[in-house]
């Protein structure tokens, strides 16, 4: 089992897949091979990006992020003004330290190549690093893959053979679950609920104190996301030249808190979710959610629903580890990534997590909870990631909002049911994963269809 700690990830915007697992990838081969003998000769490195992180990795940052990577930061605890300066060395040095004794050749703009010509092979992220010699012959060569939510896997991991349909990884656990239907089970059987079940899980990981930190710092980091992107005005990078709506947004409900009651609701929910979205579309520090793409609608239903409860510690723990158990459905039945699913996969399962940990919160039963998120996913079927200029602003940021509302929608679906399911958690779980792989790859984040291809860039 993995734990809700990997689906919920500390990073820096715009992709988790195109930012944060490049970044990651770049960083683990940097410490993989220093200690190779071979690479005494070095003298140069050369990074190759295919499929998707080709065609949109400019528009997401890919380049400076694998650069950070390579330079030794990690996205969960880089210290983006530390950052800054190491690129700026780098851009006049023009030399990685590979360790006391090693310098390479390294310039980003020559030696960061989009590679449009080999197809991707084992999943459409993939990542090839290579050190040269002086004779530009290779010393050593890794192929690695960016697989969604800032997982990271080798070439020889994805290739390795599996004799069921599931890896076992990681510490056992006393509750088991590669299904919806296996996780309600459990509950039925123990009398708990979801949150109860995956909280066991994650004792088997860690102490529980140190559970209950770490999803506080996940909190935290949410929150401090939102209000950053209240208050922050201007213009997000790109070509685009989007202008942040989220303070204004936000101006315009603190001054009208009585008025318009009815509508509220939806200005609220939209106003949280775009001001995480805009952060991260400046590269800013959010939580993967699961992915940066879809980083907006978990902390938007947090804030509006759990932050200023007076069991607020209490409720954001039942939300975060209930959406973080559905969360793990989807990563080990589907896929979390855009470049395999589409935006079904991204924002589609963060409105899955959220109405299934709102749905919790409000008190809902286990099976109104797999309800609540089944709702939540079935309205997302074939929603397609198509983002203009590679940009994770449009439709990316509004997308984020309408989630969040759909979200809200589905838990209150779920917990006026007064029926069984007629279409289950994990038959909509597959339902997801056969369209994504019917889905075109044109609709499958490489900017090369739908409004990518049919608005224009100016």
């Amino acid at each position: 089992m993995l734990s809700v700690l990997e689906v919920f990830r500390v990073g820096i915007g715009p992709s988790s897949s195109h930012t944060v697992g490049p970044m990651r990838i770049a960083r683990r081969f940097m410490r993989s091979v220093a200690s190779l003998p071979e690479l005494k000769a070095g003298r140069r490195l050369e990074v190759s990006l295919r499929g998707s992180l080709a065609f949109t990795g400019e528009g997401h940052g890919t380049p400076r992020a694998v650069t950070l990577g390579l330079l030794g930061f990690d996205p969960e605890t880089i210290d983006l003004d530390r950052a800054a300066q190491a690129l700026q060395t780098l851009t006049h040095s023009k030399r990685l330290q590979l360790t006391a004794d090693i310098e390479l050749d390294f310039d980003p703009a020559r030696d960061i190549a989009m590679d449009f010509e080999q197809p991707a092979d084992l999943h459409p992220n993939e990542m090839e690093c290579c050190i040269l010699n002086e004779q530009g012959e290779r010393l050593v060569s890794e192929v690695f893959y960016s697989t969604g939510g800032g997982f990271i896997a080798s070439q020889a991991q994805l290739k390795r053979p599996v004799e069921s349909d599931f890896v076992t990884a990681g510490s056992s656990v006393p509750f088991e679950f590669g299904s919806a239907a296996e996780l309600l089970e459990h509950c039925e059987r123990e009398g708990v609920s979801v949150h109860e079940i995956v909280l066991a899980n994650e004792d088997a990981k860690r102490a529980r104190l140190a559970t209950k930190s770490a999803l506080a710092e996940i909190m935290s980091v949410m929150m401090n996301c939102i209000d950053r992107g209240l208050e922050t005005e201007g213009i997000l990078p790109g070509a685009l030249e989007v202008t942040r709506r989220a303070p204004k947004l936000w101006g315009k409900l603190c001054a009208q808190l009585r008025a318009n009651e009815k509508e509220q609701l939806f200005d609220w929910l939209n106003t949280y979710a775009m001001a995480v979205n805009e952060e991260n579309a400046a590269g800013g520090k959010v939580v993967t959610a699961p992915t940066n793409g879809a980083a907006g609608i978990i902390p938007a239903v947090l804030r509006h629903y759990c932050a200023d409860s007076p069991r607020s510690v209490q409720d954001v723990e039942t939300f975060l580890l209930t959406a973080g158990g559905i969360g793990l459905l989807y990563k080990q039945r589907a896929s979390i990534s855009g470049a395999e699913m589409g935006c079904q996969g991204e924002v589609g399962v963060a409105c899955s997590m959220a109405a299934g940990g709102l749905a919790a919160v409000w008190g809902g039963t286990p099976q109104q909870v797999a309800q609540a998120a089944e709702i939540g996913m079935e309205h997302n079927l074939g929603l397609t990631c198509d983002p203009v200029g590679g940009l994770v602003q449009i439709p990316c940021i509004e997308r984020n909002a309408l989630g969040a509302v759909k979200a809200v929608n589905a838990a209150r679906l779920a917990l006026h049911s007064t029926g069984p399911m007629k279409v289950s958690l994990d038959q909509v779980i597959e339902t997801m994963r056969q369209t994504g792989l019917d889905m075109s790859s044109k609709y499958k984040e490489t900017s090369q269809g739908g409004l990518a291809v049919n608005v224009v860039e100016c």
